[in-house]
């Protein structure tokens, strides 16, 4: 199936359950155009198909609830209940059941993509290599949140640099008018009781971020409290894109509740969600830190170590296959990741040529 042809169906299914926003659609098909990591990150449900065209191998490995949309900017902070800093993976909108190995190429490919577009003074080979001894050193010792503490104090000072940078968080959406519509009852709901105290004034922009999600509804609610200005974010979601080709797509759960309640993880007080809504807490310490933040090139190599490991603290949600993956990865040949990676990358490569073609036609 062309791209073309694939996006138009998605797009189709995806507006027969969803109310879609087609200004931030018609930006999202421009942003994948200009720039190939953007294009990778926008089709998932391409990738879906390559997956099944391309991946029947890896395809064949003990199966976890995994991110699935997984890529180097799919990371970020967040306060837990004590306050502390904690940084992981930040959006599990596409989770499903699906084959380990999933994650761990989606992610790795996404390093492609990225080191494509910047210099980070090592070989793929090497990020893969981090990927892999990150993840398989999480599963063998049973895994651990990552708290910008002590341990890991480079990563930590690193956030409250982004922190710091981010003093003029708020002024973008002071420039962004009110939403003109009433909100769904739902949604308002939902906002007002994640704010800090009920009654409070606030007034609701709607946000544009990100690439994937771009298009689908997404309200930010900001009101001043306490001499500040706090936000609460509320995303809409449907099931995974590796439900939209299925025989039982209309039937599939969301599984975004369920993944946040599995595996090793220290919970965002702030974020909850439901079958229809993920609501989160907005502020300059929520930031990403993925490897475009990293000035130093040889923390690079440090990050996706750490990536590695945050997918394996997810993956232990499925403790009861944790002995079958290692032992999966065990018979896996040397360079087996950045051989699959690359493999995938290339045929997402392919099909941004011909996007950005019929984009300039």
């Amino acid at each position: 199936m062309h791209i073309l042809e694939s996006t138009e169906r998605y797009e189709q299914w995806l507006g027969q359950r969803l109310s879609l926003v087609w200004s931030d659609l018609k930006l999202k098909h421009q942003l994948m155009a200009e720039d190939r990591f953007a294009f990778f990150r926008g089709t998932f449900y391409r990738w879906v198909q390559l997956w099944r065209e391309k991946a029947k191998e890896w395809d064949k490995a003990p199966k976890v609830l995994g991110v699935s949309d997984l890529h180097v900017a799919n990371f970020g902070t967040w306060r837990d209940s004590e306050g502390r800093l904690v940084w992981g993976i930040n959006d599990f909108d596409e989770a499903e059941e699906v084959p380990y190995t999933v994650d761990l190429i989606r992610l790795a490919a996404s390093a492609w993509f990225a080191e494509r577009a910047k210099d980070y003074g090592h070989t793929f080979e090497a990020s893969c290599e981090a990927i892999v001894d990150g993840y398989q050193e999480c599963l063998a010792c049973g895994g651990m949140p990552l708290v910008l503490a002590d341990r890991n104090a480079w990563l930590r000072d690193l956030a409250l640099a982004r922190v710091k940078a981010h003093q003029k968080y708020w002024e973008k959406f002071e420039r962004t008018p009110n939403v003109r519509h009433p909100l769904p009852a739902e949604v308002r709901m939902l906002l007002e009781q994640a704010l800090p105290r009920n009654g409070l004034d606030y007034r609701v922009i709607h946000r544009i971020a990100g690439v994937g999600s771009l298009g689908r509804q997404r309200f930010l609610a900001i009101a001043e409290w306490q001499g500040g200005k706090v936000g609460r974010e509320a995303k809409v979601l449907t099931t995974s894109a590796w439900n939209w080709m299925s025989p039982n797509r209309d039937s599939a759960p969301v599984r975004y509740p369920e993944i946040l309640q599995r595996g090793v993880r220290i919970p965002d007080p702030h974020l909850q969600a439901n079958h229809a809504w993920v609501v989160r807490r907005l502020s300059p310490d929520c930031c990403r830190i993925d490897l475009e933040s990293i000035p130093d090139k040889q923390d690079s190599l440090k990050l996706l170590r750490m990536m590695g490991w945050e997918t394996g603290n997810i993956h232990l949600g499925a403790r009861r296959r944790v002995k079958d993956i290692l032992k999966h990865l065990k018979k896996q040949k040397s360079g087996w990741l950045s051989a699959a990676a690359e493999f995938m990358a290339e045929a997402v490569l392919d099909d941004w040529k011909k996007w950005r073609k019929s984009q300039q036609g």
